[in-house]
């Protein structure tokens, strides 16, 4: 989403501060936050699509992160980052920075004021400037650890507790296992910071990662990063179903931000989850990410009777096999000619709620194109991004399952995968991390 260009920048207008709000004509872009109460100064409010006005602006503050059950926006830049410093100090110090310049950044404005071009010439400047004169577009940036920032990891086994908080990292954070059919890369995985963006403009996100890994130089370094485009889930209940590369409704049966009452159960991280020395993720979340490579080229020449009966729903509606609409619950007992109608291999039969002891998950992930493989072959797939209470009990035992039953699985190849402790969100006044490093 652009806007009309700024009037070339005089010598004397060089003093003024820019931001991205100025260069829309100052159209009332405010900060969106949560009301606060209580001793912790937690904000009670939640980042969902009502906190998105018609300046483009999502809370950034509040009693959990955005872009978890904010809506969905259309992009995303996924970025994982190596701390390659053993200071604590200076660690802190970077998630200072980070905070202040992530809020004004959601807030459509610069890292700092005038940092694209009021830090004189011969400075290099605060902001890379290219997301002057674009809206906030509703950019969204959420913020997770790593195992390996506490100690062993699956990526550095060999790692110490660096910055004296192993006491405080919480027993369900730990890097998922080996599944069936994966060739995982580890240069595609793992990480001890993961940021995401995401925006209904690429270019807003791209730059929120830019600058906030030019912000860590010295500290940080990117290990891998991943853009993402058309949405494959919906995380409100006004958003329609979008589909995934696959050409099917993805993400039907989605847990919704309206749903309070499940993502309380199966999403957001409960004081009787972790000891004292852990509280620090009471109110946060565990996010999975997987690069999921698809096979397209086998797949498009699949016939559609193949490729309803791998997914389990019809490729126009949605519907699940034996329905009639979208959103009709699958019936998994109705049989044709003595055989399911939903096939026992089906993707929709081995995921649903009821084939796995109720649990259930929230998914947020994107389509993804990464050009040709050098043997004509796209490099593309699904950014499979989740959010769930505890990775042992929902997503793992899921993915088992899918991974030696599902039939779609003949057309998949994950080849990237890590999971990071998503805190709480933050109250006033308060950084990234601080309940962590402070606790």
């Amino acid at each position: 989403m652009t806007d009309s260009a700024p009037t070339p920048e005089t010598d004397q207008g060089r003093s003024r501060r820019f931001s991205r709000r100025t260069l829309l004509g100052g159209a009332g872009v405010g900060v969106v936050t949560g009301v606060v109460g209580g001793a912790a100064g937690v904000a009670v409010g939640r980042a969902t699509a009502a906190d998105a006005g018609a300046d483009h602006v999502v809370a950034f503050r509040g009693r959990h992160q955005a872009g978890i059950v904010t809506a969905a926006q259309d992009r995303l830049h996924f970025a994982s980052f190596d701390v390659i410093t053993d200071s604590r100090d200076d660690l802190v110090a970077m998630l200072k920075r980070w905070t202040s310049a992530a809020e004004r950044m959601t807030r459509g404005e610069e890292t700092v004021a005038g940092g694209a071009v009021d830090g004189g010439e011969y400075s290099p400047p605060a902001d890379t400037g290219e997301a002057l004169g674009l809206s906030a577009s509703n950019l969204t940036l959420t913020i997770g650890f790593g195992p390996g920032l506490f100690g062993p990891s699956a990526s550095d086994p060999t790692r110490t507790d660096r910055f004296g908080i192993g006491a405080h990292r919480p027993a369900a954070l730990v890097d998922l296992p080996a599944f069936a059919a994966e060739r995982i890369e580890p240069s595609r995985s793992y990480g001890d910071i993961c940021i995401q963006a995401c925006a209904d403009d690429p270019q807003v996100a791209v730059h929120a990662i830019r600058n906030l890994a030019r912000m860590g130089l010295g500290v940080v370094a990117v290990r891998w990063s991943q853009l993402g485009f058309g949405r494959t889930s919906a995380t409100t209940k006004d958003q329609s179903t979008p589909r995934n590369l696959f050409g099917f409704k993805d993400g039907t049966a989605n847990l919704r931000a309206e749903d309070t009452d499940l993502l309380e159960r199966w999403v957001w991280v409960g004081a009787e989850d972790n000891p004292a020395s852990a509280q620090w993720m009471t109110g946060g979340t565990y996010l999975v990410a997987r690069r999921i490579r698809m096979d397209i080229e086998p797949w498009d020449r699949a016939n559609l009777f193949e490729q309803e009966q791998i997914v389990g729903r019809t490729k126009g509606s949605g519907a699940p096999l034996g329905q009639a609409a979208e959103f009709d619950k699958p019936d998994f007992t109705v049989t044709s000619y003595g055989a399911p109608m939903i096939p026992r291999t089906a993707h929709v039969r081995l995921a649903h709620p009821d084939n796995l002891g109720g649990v259930q998950i929230l998914r947020r992930g994107y389509n993804f194109t990464d050009g040709s493989d050098g043997f004509g072959h796209l490099d593309a797939g699904l950014f499979f991004i989740a959010f769930n209470r505890e990775n042992a009990k929902q997503f793992v035992p899921m993915q088992q399952v899918l991974s030696r039953q599902d039939a779609m699985t003949e057309y998949l190849i994950p080849n990237g995968s890590s999971t990071f402790a998503i805190p709480p969100g933050l109250g006033p006044d308060e950084w990234w991390g601080q309940r962590l490093f402070e606790g």
